[in-house]
């Protein structure tokens, strides 16, 4: 595309990305108040307020640890706490701008794939920027967002005739500081190298360009988390598959489906015969590319269904997964298209059934995505966050506070803690869900106060006696139950 077309891609992108995510802020403020859909994400904002404020990579002032999964994000976020000290909002211009990204990049990806297109209206960027998975992860004020636009940055280089071998390397180093995750990405960049026919000494030379850029990137990456927490991977590495080790009780294969159906949420089922036909045709024309694309989305979800198969929160850590699974069904879908162009009638009438069918319920979606957003900032501005501000006004300020989610204890609490769930107490790892040796550990440590949800330790909770309930009205709501501060024995 000429550079004029490439500004009016990413103006008209920009602004639907801008309306897509204004909408689910505007709904989010006049029923909940501003805020995040997980307390993850103000883990993030302390950290980042830390950095910018004081110069120090740490959760407790003056204490240095590596409870945040990712630096860049949270180096990204720090950027607003030079100017202001209330910045939590540049989460949102970060994902509004990630957003955008990712409508333009899967746009391109489109556009290059098949350079035969005269569309003046960037349907598949369009697209990307209404899929509700994607908005919510623009406005999650986590780093999802920007892991899922380096992956469609990573796509659209892989995709391309004439690849440049080093840059994926290095975008595969760079990612890593997003998310470990990214590490997988080294797969399909060698896979490419390797069966892309070309002589024997290219394709070692290929594999060496992109091992050599990639250390460049992740190797700095375990230096940081060894200087930080004294490992090479961050303490979130550990401590999420150490609490939900109980999952993998489950039979793999259930596992398995059961995160291999996330993107089929909304308009993702409908494009399920795009993705079919997109196989096919790949594998009929030993187009690898395509094919590498095809092995990640299915072995990252393996890797989840073997390490953390969870699928709570819409399924946030497999929407990288999700979005190259909508990048492989859109194309396969227009290639459907364009085979059907001179199809019969009632082909023609089936065709165009199926495209409308799959932008109403990708609008449908959109707009339920709004309240599941609202209904997800409304239980962390009314339990985190209103119990949070009760301990910054009600406890003294030596106290010692154990908690499993610290996220928002840490932004408006202002207190030592104790993180239950690992992030930042490393130590908790090896009994996290041994509620008698927690009850020891927080009786070492002399600690004051145990927050929590009833249900998440209920023999702790009987060692304390309640003296706060959040009483916030959308957890009840949701199935959930009210956050409560006990004083510890």
């Amino acid at each position: 595309m000429k550079i004029l077309s490439q500004n009016k891609l990413f103006l008209w992108l920009s602004i639907s990305a801008f309306f897509a995510v204004a909408i689910y802020l505007l709904a989010a403020r006049l029923t909940a108040g501003m805020g995040f859909p997980l307390d993850d994400a103000w883990i993030h904002q302390t950290y980042a307020r830390n950095l910018g404020r004081l110069g120090e990579w740490s959760f407790i002032p003056g204490t240095i640890s590596g409870g945040s999964t990712s630096p860049a994000w949270s180096v990204l976020l720090s950027t607003g706490y030079l100017f202001s000290k209330q910045a939590f909002g540049w989460a949102y211009w970060w994902g509004w701008l990630c957003l955008a990204l990712s409508g333009v990049l899967g746009e391109k990806i489109f556009r290059d794939y098949f350079p035969e297109s005269r569309s003046r209206i960037p349907l598949f960027g369009i697209f990307f920027v209404l899929e509700w998975h994607l908005v919510w992860a623009a406005v999650s004020g986590m780093e999802t967002i920007l892991l899922v636009a380096s992956i469609l940055l990573f796509a659209w280089m892989l995709l391309k005739p004439q690849k440049n071998w080093g840059a994926l390397g290095g975008l595969t180093g760079l990612a890593v500081w997003i998310r470990p995750d990214a590490l997988t990405l080294l797969g399909p960049a060698i896979f490419c190298a390797v069966l892309i026919p070309s002589p024997m000494k290219g394709r070692l030379a290929k594999v060496f360009k992109i091992l050599g850029m990639f250390l460049a990137g992740f190797l700095p990456y375990l230096v940081f988390n060894a200087l930080v927490s004294g490992s090479m991977w961050p303490n979130t590495f550990f401590a999420k598959q150490a609490e939900y080790q109980v999952l993998l009780e489950a039979p793999l294969i259930w596992r398995f489906l059961k995160l291999a159906s996330l993107p089929l949420v909304g308009s993702g089922v409908l494009l399920l015969p795009g993705a079919i036909y997109f196989i096919g045709v790949s594998w009929r024309k030993k187009a690898w590319a395509g094919l590498s694309l095809v092995i990640w989305q299915v072995g990252y979800t393996l890797i989840y269904a073997l390490r953390l198969p969870v699928s709570y929160q819409h399924g946030r850590y497999l929407m990288p997964a999700m979005t190259v699974y909508f990048v492989i069904s859109l194309l396969g879908y227009y290639a459907l298209m364009k085979r059907l162009k001179s199809a019969p009638k009632w082909k023609f009438i089936l065709k165009t059934s199926w495209s409308l069918t799959i932008w109403l319920v990708l609008v449908a979606f959109y707009g339920l995505g709004a309240g599941t957003f609202v209904k997800d900032v409304g239980i962390i501005q009314t339990e985190m966050v209103k119990t949070a501000l009760w301990v910054n006004g009600n406890t003294a300020e030596n106290a010692l506070i154990a908690a499993h989610d610290i996220g928002a204890l840490g932004y408006f609490g202002n207190r030592e803690l104790v993180d239950l769930a690992g992030l930042i107490s490393p130590e908790v790892i090896p009994f996290i869900r041994d509620e008698e040796r927690l009850g020891e550990y927080m009786d070492t440590k002399k600690v004051d106060y145990l927050i929590t949800f009833p249900e998440w330790y209920p023999a702790l909770i009987t060692q304390g006696q309640k003296v706060y309930s959040s009483g916030g009205s959308f957890a009840p709501a949701s199935g959930g139950e009210n956050m409560v501060v006990y004083k510890w024995r």
